[in-house]
């Protein structure tokens, strides 16, 4: 996400390094490209104009003019102001004193609304909720079915009624359902349409009136760019809406529609979705992805993805084996599996400071197809050839190879980087995954 925008505003801020002193004319010409960068990025003409201006007055103040590292200064004033036009701090999901919380999903459809009501079920019950979901969206063929399996993948359970017409009975009838039951929370979808219209939004009124929600989050689309800005505001003139959700976010390389939502309508970015499994869902921190759209990576999502998804007991055992030399490729297939459970690997690169600058990963271009092709040589061998590697001939080779659907030559490649990369073990003492990976 925001790549076009990171590698347009790197360009800016590489031509104002080294100066030691900044004129008004050098800030003038910044701003200029600033503004045409957030213009290509699909941000609202209204929003570019509020930022452009707000950093303008600060960095032809005293705060850059009289600093010793200007270009710095500049860096800084353009992350505090775009952390503060998407909302300033983070804004957690709002839930009810009394039991259960009652959340609407509302959003066109193809925005992926229903996708992403899974996606926050799992996230609340991994935070220890107890969630129900409901499917009222009574229009589209197979809407209750596609929440039904999705409620499957993430173990929460669904209430619908295959026959009915009636959305507003449908929410009522599981909210009841979830009383009974003890859940916490629950998440209504409601139906979408291909364009907003007046019978949509009616029938999403008369849900809201009859249900009371504790919020209503709208999902919108980060791909669809400023057609996004323009479906908030017309759900929020119409429903009035408590937050959003921003999907897609990983297939958006222009990143405008983070920018104009919240400054447009007001209301707080809540949730990205940042890719297509129903773990791919991030809280939206303001600083945090202002730090990622310059190219500064994001530490504590990094951190937090970590905690969630590594073994803590696992990573310190092979941690150990890496520091004594003795990582053998079981334990590396376990090492690059936590990994991925954290993302494909390319945005877990992209989060580590220096990394997702302009140009760091141009080169680096992790090939997914690559690693799965690693654990399907490693899969196929036995488990003496896994702890060493030393007896693998040239019959083992073959064998491992039509096992794994590659060639003698991937595994002889294989071989060669893990004894080179044992070999730095020992020296070291530590490593990681960089060199297998073709980094």
């Amino acid at each position: 996400m925001f790549d076009a925008l990171t590698d347009k505003l790197q360009g800016v801020f590489s031509g104002l390094r080294g100066r030691g002193r900044l004129t008004e004319a050098d800030i003038e010409k910044a701003m200029r490209a600033i503004r045409m960068s957030l213009l290509e990025a699909d941000v609202s003409l209204p929003v570019v104009k509020q930022l452009t201006t707000a950093i303008k007055e600060r960095a032809t103040g005293d705060e850059v003019m009289s600093s010793i590292t200007p270009d710095q200064q500049v860096v800084k004033i353009v992350s505090e102001e775009l952390t503060r036009l998407m909302g300033g701090t983070n804004t957690g999901l709002a839930m009810a004193s009394t039991p259960p919380t009652v959340i609407l999903m509302a959003g066109l459809q193809g925005s992926g609304k229903t996708t992403h009501t899974a996606k926050l079920a799992r996230l609340l019950t991994s935070e220890g909720r107890s969630p129900l979901m409901v499917a009222c969206d009574v229009h589209r063929p197979a809407a209750m079915e596609q929440l039904a399996v999705l409620g499957e993948q993430v173990g929460v359970p669904v209430h619908r009624d295959e026959g009915a017409t009636d959305p507003v009975a449908v929410a009522r009838a599981g909210i009841a359902a979830a009383k009974r039951a003890g859940r916490d929370v629950v998440l209504v979808d409601t139906a979408g349409r291909l364009t907003i219209d007046a019978a949509m939004m009616g029938e999403l009124v008369a849900i809201r009136d009859a249900v009371k929600p504790t919020s209503v989050i709208l999902v919108v689309d980060a791909m669809t760019g400023q057609t996004a800005v323009d479906v908030a505001v017309a759900f929020q003139e119409a429903v009035q809406f408590d937050g959003v959700i921003l999907s897609k976010m990983d297939g958006d390389a222009r990143g405008g529609a983070a920018l104009s939502v919240r400054a447009v309508t007001g209301t707080p970015i809540l949730f990205v979705g940042t890719g297509e499994k129903v773990d791919a869902l991030e809280a939206f921190h303001p600083d945090r992805m202002a730090s990622r759209i310059l190219g500064m990576g994001d530490v504590l999502t990094l951190i937090e993805k970590a905690q969630q998804n590594v073994n803590e007991a696992d990573a310190r055992r092979i941690e150990e084996k890496m520091r004594g030399g003795n990582l053998t490729l079981d334990d590396f297939r376990d090492q690059l599996r936590q990994v991925r459970k954290m993302g494909p690997i390319g945005q877990v690169m992209g989060m580590i400071p220096g990394l997702g600058q302009a140009g760091k990963l141009k080169d680096v271009q992790v090939d997914e197809r690559r690693i799965d092709r690693i654990e399907a040589i490693i899969s196929s061998m036995t488990l003496s050839e896994r702890a060493r590697p030393d007896i693998i001939n040239g019959s083992r080779r073959r064998r491992i190879a039509q096992g794994s659907g590659t060639t003698v030559q991937e595994i002889n490649q294989l071989l060669a980087q893990f004894k080179q990369m044992q070999r730095l073990m020992k020296r070291m003492g530590k490593g990681g995954l960089p060199s297998m990976l073709g980094a």
